[in-house]
């Protein structure tokens, strides 16, 4: 089934707030409740996964259109975002992970 067949299937008949897993690593499609103003949508949710192949993040960052994209992008590209996490890593204590498992259900991009 090509992408986007797959998208639209999910849009229509996913439950609200469903997760599917995608073949890049970190990145998930949610299936977002329509609300008064605005039919189901579906966004990205990009959560990198850790050494032990776990989500690094309770929440990741959804994305919904190119322009959000784009803007985190930016940022992200930042050389002053560098210098400030590097002076995060000095004060902040290291932290531990916890293991949970792996869901099955993945969408082929």
């Amino acid at each position: 089934m090509e992408l986007t067949e797959t998208l639209r299937a999910f849009i229509e008949e996913g439950g609200e707030w469903e997760r599917k897993a995608t073949t890049l690593a970190g990145v998930s499609i949610i299936r977002l409740p329509a609300t008064k103003n605005r039919p189901a949508s579906l966004a990205i949710d990009i959560n990198p996964l850790g050494e032990n192949g776990l989500p690094m993040k309770k929440k990741g960052i959804m994305i919904m259109n190119a322009a959000e994209l784009a803007a985190f992008r930016a940022i992200f590209n930042n050389d002053k975002m560098n210098s400030l996490i590097a002076a995060l890593e000095e004060v902040l204590p290291e932290r531990k992970t916890a293991a949970k498992s792996k869901k099955a259900d993945v969408v082929q991009l």
